[in-house]
């Protein structure tokens, strides 16, 4: 493992990503279309301007670090070049992909079968050719993320604001910070090649993360009236092998315990200082 971190594509993940990496990385640099506008929070001396679709760009990655990469994949004829001008076969490559690889909609079942990493997934999206790219031709560690929640980005707002209802889809999540965790425990002990399922290991409806937010927050929902997949429920020991190899486990396997103490935080942020 090199001795530097470049995260690629510096959004919400990589906030919780970057204070982690530097306990074990010398150097962590953080990249954005415009890191000097994005990337207000970063050193300036850890930001650097990189945009996939601008090759010029792509000289300013320092040559011998470890790569953490936050963005889908896409187009792959860029990621193609990316790949063969970067040297991507000579660094540790860690791909943030999705859970959304997987086909849905082939099973009758209910509740949906489990999902582990040897599922089908389908080939005909763009994002997942390019994720099948780098992990075939550069050893690339996938992670197949579920939904990503965590401060300013709750569950309790997406029912609130109507972005989900109630169903009996079945929905998978991640807290922010077990996934910058595991992407860290990937970087360090996946291997290359290999795909991890990333969840907190509790598939879980909209009907019931709807009831359970309304008893306990007085959070109402309305009922989806559109129709609706089954969602899957995604199998996630493999990723707890490779966190034991790092020596941590999940912190939020808690729904409900972890929306608690977001809404905590946001209450005392919103509290008038005295």
């Amino acid at each position: 493992m090199h001795q530097a971190l470049t995260i690629l594509g510096s959004g919400y993940t990589a906030r919780y990503v970057l204070p982690l990496a530097e306990q074990h990385y010398a150097l962590v640099f953080a990249t954005s279309r415009d890191p000097d506008q994005h990337l207000v929070d970063v050193k300036p001396e850890q930001r650097i301007r990189f945009d996939l679709t601008q090759p010029e760009t792509w000289q300013l990655i320092p040559p011998t670090t470890d790569l953490l990469w936050c963005f889908p994949a896409i187009p792959i004829e860029l990621v193609q070049q990316f790949a063969d001008t970067v040297l991507l076969r000579t660094r540790r490559l860690v791909v943030l992909a999705s859970t959304s690889a997987y086909d849905d909609g082939l099973s009758t079942e209910y509740p949906p079968p489990w999902v582990d990493e040897t599922a089908s997934i389908d080939a005909s999206k763009p994002r997942v050719q390019g994720e099948e790219l780098l992990r075939t031709s550069c050893g690339a560690i996938i992670l197949r993320v579920s939904g990503i929640y965590g401060p300013h980005r709750s569950p309790l707002h997406w029912i609130q604001t109507g972005r989900v209802a109630r169903s009996r889809k079945f929905v998978n999540l991640i807290h922010v910070e077990d996934l910058a965790a595991t992407s860290l425990a990937a970087l360090r002990h996946g291997q290359e090649g290999t795909i991890y399922n990333v969840s907190d290991g509790t598939p879980r409806t909209w009907e019931e993360i709807c009831q359970t937010v309304e008893q306990r927050w007085a959070v109402r929902s309305s009922v989806s009236r559109e129709p609706q997949s089954m969602g899957k429920r995604i199998a996630n020991q493999r990723m707890r092998e490779l966190l034991k190899a790092d020596g941590v486990s999940l912190r939020y396997e808690d729904l409900y315990h972890a929306l608690h103490g977001i809404q905590e935080a946001s209450v005392n942020e919103a509290a008038p200082s005295r």
